[in-house]
């Protein structure tokens, strides 16, 4: 029947134009299967009984380059773009009276302090004069963020350029490889999104005490700020510490600070320090971490367990809690990203006890542009408790190195508070001889790039959550 698609050698045959064609020509040209003297997998098995006539043979793999890879970019996809408007914005990081946690605080201080008494909240008598009406005051921060370039280079030479044209090639290789390209940007910067938190002290050795300046910057720091960063907080910089799981940890002789690189958030420093028995700067068998609270504005809701010294199987509890904090510091989780094992676990938890996990139509937005409903650019992902969850294969582990079966964390983000601020959206530049210019390359060739310019940032960090130090059961 014409035009009839029934089989996928059918679809490349439509695809690559050739129905209708004879014999092997088809196959061939898909590179379905090898020439006529030589079969497709190396066996050894010739198509012909002549002899002598190997050098009249050869294997045909035709234009189409297929992946071998998983380049999903979920977290980068997730994240909602605005424009990179100002560098810096200010945060309220303190009530007039009543403190900075989710709870209003009462206790027996004075008015305006952190918990003043309950007598003490603003009732006044009749008639009150004004002079004996304390003054209080809102305290403010400011925080600010520095654009980061995320390039990526490649070249092919006019040789190349002209041969991928002829014989067995692959056609146009410039549009190829600019594709192919095109998802190893997007992948990255997906990467940097995730990276382990840990990650940031591994080149702490390079760094003279660790003291990040613009000329002896790490070049993790030129990264987009992670997730795992922004939803972190002095505990879990502190346990990670004590528990090794940093490069810079208790175990190395003779350093007792905490990574600057770990701590640094939007040009503030999350306050946990280590301090060695009796003073003594070379000692690092008992380290104490101290958190004096001015800070504690920068720290998001983060379940790690007791210590990372074992890891916790598991639970809907433990999910549960999470998700209760960060509605009670004032948050509202839009979307849970975790790895395929994880939602595996949840989902093996839900239907032990005959519950299922719902679905949910997400619809993209941009600027506040929805897609409709049920439209093709909508897809359908597991909830829980309407959360949409969303898997990312590069979603990592943070557990002990002696953990054989640990699960992918957990990340419960508001992104009303959340996003990617995008100063150059990605573009892509080529010159070279192929554009008639080789000397702005230098090359008898073309050189492409890829490049995005943005940064992540956060103006409600107890919004959001992450729960770490998982296994399986």
């Amino acid at each position: 029947m014409t035009g009839y698609i029934k089989t996928m050698k059918d679809l490349e045959a439509a695809t690559y134009g050739m129905r209708g064609a004879q014999g092997n020509a088809l196959l061939k040209s898909a590179g379905v299967v090898g020439g006529f003297g030589t079969p497709h997998d190396a066996s050894g098995r010739d198509f012909t009984a002549a002899t002598g006539l190997s050098d009249l043979y050869g294997v045909l793999y035709g234009q189409k380059v297929w992946s071998m890879l998983n380049q999903e970019v979920n977290a980068l996809s997730m994240m909602a773009k605005r424009p990179y408007t100002s560098s810096g914005w200010r945060v309220l990081r303190s009530r007039p009276s009543g403190g900075a946690s989710a709870a209003f605080g009462v206790g027996s201080g004075a008015a305006g302090s952190a918990t003043p008494r309950a007598d003490r909240l603003g009732g006044v008598t009749e008639n009150e004069a004004l002079a004996d009406i304390p003054a209080l005051s809102p305290e403010y921060t400011k925080l600010y963020i520095s654009p980061k370039t995320i390039a990526h280079k490649f070249e092919f030479s006019e040789v190349g350029m002209e041969m991928a044209a002829i014989d067995d090639g692959v056609g146009d290789i410039r549009s190829i490889v600019r594709e192919d390209m095109g998802k190893h940007h997007a992948e990255v910067q997906n990467v940097m999104l995730l990276m382990p938190l840990e990650r940031y002290s591994d080149v702490d050795g390079a760094v003279n005490g660790d003291d990040i300046t613009d000329s002896n910057k790490t070049g993790v720091m030129e990264n987009y700020t992670s997730l795992h960063k922004i939803v972190s907080s002095a505990e879990e910089i502190g346990q990670m510490y004590l528990d090794n799981i940093t490069a810079r940890s208790e175990n190395d002789t003779g350093v007792t600070d905490i990574s600057l690189a770990v701590r640094k958030i939007f040009g503030t420093d999350r306050e946990v320090t280590s301090a060695a028995d009796g003073g003594d700067a070379g000692s690092v068998d008992d380290v104490v971490i101290n958190n004096t609270g001015d800070r504690t504005y920068l720290d998001a809701e983060v379940d790690f367990g007791t210590s990372y010294a074992s890891a916790r199987v598991l639970t809907l509890s433990i999910l549960n809690d999470m998700i209760r904090k960060i509605r009670q510091n004032g948050g509202n989780p839009k979307v849970m990203i975790t790895g395929y094992d994880t939602i595996q676990h949840i989902s093996d938890l839900l239907q032990s006890q005959e519950r299922f996990m719902d679905r949910k139509e997400i619809v993209p937005t941009h600027n506040g542009v929805r897609g409709p409903k049920g439209a093709e650019v909508g897809f359908r992902v597991a909830t829980y408790y309407d959360i949409p969850i969303i898997p990312a294969k590069d979603m990592p582990s943070t557990t002990a190195s002696s953990v054989t079966n640990g699960l992918s964390d957990i990340l419960l983000l508001d992104t009303d508070h959340l996003w990617m601020s995008v100063m150059k959206p990605t573009q892509y530049f080529e010159d070279g001889i192929a554009n008639g210019n080789p000397f702005g390359v230098d090359r008898l060739g073309n050189t492409g790039l890829y490049r995005t310019m943005g940064e992540t940032a956060c103006s409600f960090f107890k919004g959001q959550g992450k729960i770490t130090n998982l296994k399986s059961a």
